[in-house]
């Protein structure tokens, strides 16, 4: 193995760790060899050994591909709840770390994450790909550089998931509490609910929500979601997520004092008031009347299309040279309290206040995980029923 790269090991050979070590293999990556992958089915590897090249090892579980000496940096794309313990287990064997999003399934978990990785000085990163779209980096650009001035109001309505009963047929752990630990929020809308709070900088101060579990849908899971957040500065939020809405929209709006943001069908118009709100009201004696507003068609740098391979490509840069990581695995947790939050103002039904109060939403999912219908197959959860461990 050529030790003038590093060498990474892929665990899990779903779809995702799959079309992982497919890009590392290729040499798409520079920098990077893939050198291992791991997964608990024979059948993976077989594929891996058919697909990835004489010089790629098989491993039947994490742990053994952690021990072999033969990495120096792990891709991790397992179940959800499998992401923090296989985390800690890789940073107690000195490797460096990218997980798959989500972070975990509650932010407890994930927070004894984060410490393990702080305590590591390993680099650790998460798989939010979204985050190099050119079309989002703009509009935190954009935010970061006041040109909205204060913010007021941020509404995304994510509705473009689609999901058929049959996709929910095809696995036993599918949308189920103790298989996946969630459904829209957990499985499809953790980038969205990651770029919520990463574009604008900002975290609610509370949270209510309204769920439908199973919809529509023969699961037992959330995917229909409506929600509301408030925030210090008093803006408001809404984020509006289904699978189960054909055709679906997806489009995001954030208004400031001087104007808004649209971003919809890939394109980002700002409608930029020529006098900011507070000050158009504050002179204004017209009676009828409204700041006068410019359309601007903001031009979007071009980008890595395969978004992921890039974000691959920043954690190995900042691995080698200490490049910046343009997403942290700390900061997964983030995203995670936002969907933790919305679950259990809907479990409650009530107001959530933000940080949420972990003890009380962990207790909140034991109970659905005990009476998850994919405990009476636990192969087909693909996790342990406490929700803990590597599988």
């Amino acid at each position: 193995m050529e030790r003038d790269r590093t060498r990474i090991g892929v665990i899990g050979l779903g779809n995702m760790g799959s079309a992982h070590a497919g890009y590392l293999a290729r040499g798409e990556v520079p920098g990077a060899v893939l050198a291992a992958v791991a997964d608990c089915a024979e059948a993976r590897l077989g594929w891996a050994r058919e697909q990835l090249g004489e010089g790629v090892r098989t491993y039947g579980s994490a742990q053994e591909l952690f021990d072999s000496g033969e990495v120096d940096a792990v891709l991790i794309a397992t179940p959800h709840y499998a992401h923090p313990d296989e985390a800690q287990a890789a940073f107690r064997a000195g490797l460096h770390v990218l997980i798959e999003k989500p972070a975990g399934v509650y932010t407890k978990q994930v927070r004894q994450m984060n410490e393990a990785a702080a305590a590591s000085g390993l680099v650790f990163a998460i798989m939010y790909n979204q985050r190099m779209n050119p079309l989002y980096r703009k509009m935190r650009e954009l935010i970061a550089d006041g040109e909205l001035g204060e913010l007021r109001r941020i509404n995304w309505i994510i509705t473009d998931w689609y999901r058929s009963q049959s996709y929910y047929d095809s696995g036993g752990w599918r949308a189920t509490w103790a298989g996946e630990g969630g459904g829209v929020l957990m499985n499809q809308s953790p980038h969205n609910l990651d770029l919520f709070q990463w574009i604008t900088g900002l975290m609610p101060s509370r949270i209510r929500a309204f769920c439908g579990f199973g919809k529509h849908r023969s699961i037992e899971v959330e995917n229909d979601v409506t929600a509301y957040a408030e925030y210090e500065n008093g803006a408001t939020g809404v984020f509006i997520a289904s699978t189960c809405d054909a055709p679906g929209t997806n489009r995001l709006e954030i208004s400031g004092e001087r104007g808004k943001l649209v971003a919809e069908d890939g394109k980002l118009t700002f409608w930029r008031l020529r006098e900011s709100e507070p000050e158009f009201n504050r002179t204004y004696q017209g009676g009828f009347g409204a700041p006068e507003a410019w359309r601007i068609d903001i031009p979007l740098a071009a980008g890595d299309p395969q978004h992921h391979r890039a974000v691959t490509r920043g954690w190995v840069d900042a691995i080698r040279t200490g490049a910046p990581l343009a997403a942290p695995g700390e900061e997964g947790i983030r995203g995670l309290e936002l969907c933790n939050a919305m679950l259990l103002s809907a479990w409650t039904d009530g107001w959530v206040e933000l940080p949420v109060d972990e003890e009380r939403y962990v207790k909140a999912l034991q109970e659905r995980i005990a009476a998850s219908s994919s405990r009476k197959d636990p192969e087909a959860a693909g996790v342990p029923l406490e929700g803990k461990g590597t599988p």
